[in-house]
């Protein structure tokens, strides 16, 4: 018997070590060496000095998008590898990081970009600190001894550990017990919780839905801002609450509560998309400066809930094509879409309608 972790373990624990601001080892097959990997958010100048002092080679690896703001050329097509000068500090880096400090903190060039070598460990890096919900910026440093680095307690991946899995792991149904609300007197709450020891899920389910019949359903991304604090710059809470509201007349419906905040950038991210939304760009905008897609959301989780609840049918609430189109793939039959338009105000029409011309949303 093997207690040691398995690989989705170790990637859940590399992700909390970034998170940390402790080095991860990546390293390639059929190589012998590794790279140290250190998230560029959270990095200290202690920690900045340790890592020169591991290896030489230092580089700053940066989205392609993050890159075209700096005026940096992205050889590598979907980021940018800068050859980090010896003299940069751990300030520097972060502010070539994060573009919601450009105002506060101008930034002067040219940068020494590499174009030739193996640009998998960075991509890799920057993809591996997206899903610890960080800014897409990673430090990575060649190293010759990744044996023992890896003996004295940094977590070690394969660069091919990282990769998209082609599904999610499936997600347990851990607890449930009956919630009366506001809304609705009659409801349960399941509490759902991945295997890979990422953020658990929430399923709300109104009254006793007829899993013989098309259950009305809510696929509904978790908004802090929004659905706890009643602000206006989106229409989360309205549709959330009016999803709740339309389950209750009905007598049935199921709620999917997905814990994946500002499009699964994160609410620390999402701030810096506000941020940068109140110098002038839209959300969608704010979003690629920052160095991530339109959405980095997977709504293959929601499809693994229901079907753990036994739901293969469903009229789905939403504006949002997408959530559709990954419903029918993941094998859940959509038979109607059920518009839900609540929320519009002064302060959100920008918003709104960014979403309907960029991202494809029915309003």
């Amino acid at each position: 018997m093997s207690l040691a972790p398995t690989p989705a373990e170790r990637l859940a624990r590399a992700r909390g070590d970034l998170r940390m601001g402790l080095p991860v080892l990546l390293a390639s097959e059929g190589q012998a060496g590794a790279v140290l990997v250190a998230a560029v958010e959270v990095l200290g100048q202690a920690r900045l000095d340790e890592l020169r002092a591991a290896g030489a080679g230092m580089v700053l690896a940066l989205a392609a998008r993050r890159a075209q703001t700096l005026k940096v050329p992205a050889y590598d097509g979907d980021l940018a590898r800068i050859a980090v000068p010896e003299a940069a500090s751990a300030g520097w880096l972060r502010a070539l990081a994060d573009p919601s400090r450009d105002l506060a903190v101008p930034l002067k060039g040219p940068f020494p970009t590499l174009r030739d070598g193996d640009a998998g460990p960075a991509r890799a890096a920057l993809a591996l600190a997206k899903s610890a919900r960080l800014l897409p910026a990673a430090l990575t440093v060649p190293v010759a001894e990744a044996a023992r680095l890896a003996e004295g307690g940094l977590t070690r991946l394969a660069v091919s550990e990282i990769a998209p899995p082609e599904a999610p792991p499936a997600p347990e149904r851990v607890a449930s017990a009956r919630l009366p609300l506001d809304a609705a007197g009659e409801a349960r709450l399941h509490v759902f919780r991945l295997r890979d020891g990422s953020e658990e899920h929430y399923a709300l389910e109104i009254g006793r839905p007829d899993r013989a019949e098309p259950v009305l359903t809510r696929l509904h991304s978790a908004c802090f801002t929004g659905d706890v604090l009643g602000s206006l710059k989106c229409d989360c809470g309205p549709q959330l609450h009016g999803a709740l509201a339309q389950m209750a007349d009905e007598g049935a419906g199921v709620l999917l509560y997905l814990n994946q905040e500002g499009r699964g950038i994160g609410l620390a991210n999402k701030m810096r998309a506000y941020a940068l939304q109140d110098e002038g760009f839209d959300t969608v905008e704010a979003n690629h400066r920052l160095g991530f897609d339109d959405d980095e959301r997977d709504f293959r989780i929601g499809s693994q809930m229901l079907a753990e609840l036994g739901i293969s049918r469903v009229r789905l609430l939403t504006n949002n094509p997408e959530k559709l189109a990954r419903m029918h793939e993941a094998g859940i039959v959509v038979t109607e879409r059920v518009p839900l338009k609540a929320g519009a105000n002064r302060f959100n029409h920008h918003y709104l309608a960014t979403k309907a011309a960029k991202s494809g949303h029915l309003l």
